[in-house]
């Protein structure tokens, strides 16, 4: 039996795919809009020795499988498990195929992250952060274009230009804060710079932005130079719990929560709420996942029901099922809170909820300009940082485009004020789009 006929019958003779493989065999219907191929034993032998996902992915990311057209049915599928493996035969069928020989485990990719150290630990922390950022600017450059702003844009139409849309999305953070000439801004997860420069040329502010990235903050500084606003920006290498230079009068965090765990997010909370003065904001920028029917119970449902929402969802319990792909190639040691979960620890620890906002759609969006731009781009890419690094890439943003379609994922901007007692400092307007952007990151 040829190795297309295998994955065939693991989707009952009908495979919503084209398969096709080195031995000559393929299957499926001719005219799927996507091809898997097969092009060496070693995709076997990831298969066999890592059933599941991270088989799979190790596979496509060391080139043994090319995917050829359109990924998003791929991520309506899930990967051959190693009981439904064995039951259906295809296990031994595989094995067969490589001999004894490919039982032998083969090495990872060796752009696979393995993080040290205790968990959100500082230097696992800084390590996990420079695996995803510190692969080179000129191949974020090619996939955010002009704004690189690595974060979700604010589109008022669908087909927009990406960077007007992420101006948008930073003037509308800076017109929430309320940020004003003089005023100072700590912008955590400063990334390569764009919300605090704007905050800088657009408003007058002072910023402090920090990362852990030196790469960014030496990007982020040039960027601050070209644009006339060095004297107003300070970029940091720095850890947020670090920060000891307050207070400032606000705050902007944008994705960056993300890579704060459960366990630290007490801490992340309290070390802004110690630096953001009386009266100050808060602005916290981040993907999150749903809520699961136990954070949100409904006694009526059944269990049945229950389960299958989690399965829909990629999700197990309480806690979104980590992505094994994600951890080791793209976000090492990132977590996703529901953010009910968020705007109650925010107010558990004295800041109040303000305004809350959704942009799951407009995340979408974000994504499929960014895969396009990967795309179009995709042999500069693989000359800038290799072969397996744009693959990943490609494979996480096209995915992550799907999730958020599909209410797999959520973003939400969550606005916040330290209160003053007997006053009102925040007064919000229905409305927060300016009169004119100005596209200065042109």
């Amino acid at each position: 039996m040829g190795l297309a006929d295998i994955v065939e019958s693991l989707f009952d003779g009908n495979p919503p795919f084209r398969v096709t493989a080195f031995d000559g065999s393929a299957a499926g219907p001719t005219d799927a809009a996507l091809t898997v191929q097969f092009n060496s034993e070693d995709a076997i032998r990831r298969i066999v020795t890592r059933p599941g996902e991270l088989g799979l992915a190790r596979a496509y990311v060391a080139g043994d499988i090319d995917l050829d057209g359109d990924l998003d049915g791929l991520f309506s599928l899930q990967a051959p498990s190693p009981v439904a493996l064995v039951r259906s035969g295809a296990m031994a069928q595989l094995i067969r195929n490589v001999g004894l020989r490919g039982l032998k485990p083969m090495e990872p990719p060796v752009i696979e992250a393995r993080p040290h150290g205790a968990l959100h630990s500082r230097e696992r922390d800084r390590e996990a952060v420079t695996h995803h950022y510190d692969v080179s600017n000129e191949f974020y450059a090619m996939v955010l274009g002009p704004s690189m702003v690595y974060s979700c844009a604010v589109f008022s139409e669908t087909d927009e230009a990406l960077e007007i849309a992420q101006l948008r999305k930073v003037d509308l953070i800076a017109r929430k804060l309320r940020l004003g000439p003089g005023q100072r801004l700590l912008d955590v997860g400063c990334g390569w710079g764009t919300m605090a420069i704007h905050a800088a040329k657009t408003y007058g502010c002072n910023v402090v932005g920090i990362t852990l990235s030196e790469p960014q903050r030496s990007r982020a500084q040039e960027r601050a130079e070209a644009a006339g606003v060095a004297h107003l920006v300070e970029f940091r290498v720095q850890d947020y719990r670090d920060v000891h230079d307050g207070p400032f009068d606000a705050i902007s965090s944008i994705g960056m929560s993300e890579h704060v765990g459960r366990k630290s997010l007490e801490a992340y909370i309290a070390a802004l709420y110690r630096v953001l003065k009386p009266g100050g904001r808060l602005l916290n920028h981040a993907i999150g996942r749903p809520a699961t029917r136990e954070e949100d119970p409904h006694p009526a449902r059944s269990k049945e029901a229950i389960r299958q929402f989690q399965i829909a969802a990629g999700m197990r319990g309480p806690s979104r099922v980590k992505s094994e792909f994600i951890d080791r190639y793209v976000f090492p040691d990132g977590e996703l809170h529901e953010v009910g979960t968020m705007v109650s620890m925010f107010q558990a620890h004295g800041l109040e909820v303000r305004h809350l906002e959704s942009l799951r759609e407009h995340y979408a969006l974000t994504l499929r300009a960014w895969v396009r731009n990967l795309e179009q781009n995709f042999e500069a890419a693989c000359a800038e940082v290799g072969v397996e690094r744009a693959r990943v890439w490609r494979l996480y943003m096209a995915g992550s485009a799907v999730g958020f379609e599909r209410h797999q994922l959520e973003i939400h901007q969550i606005l916040m004020v330290k209160p003053v007692a007997g006053k009102a400092p925040l007064s919000l307007r229905e409305a927060y789009e300016p009169d004119e952007l100005v596209n200065w990151f042109a």
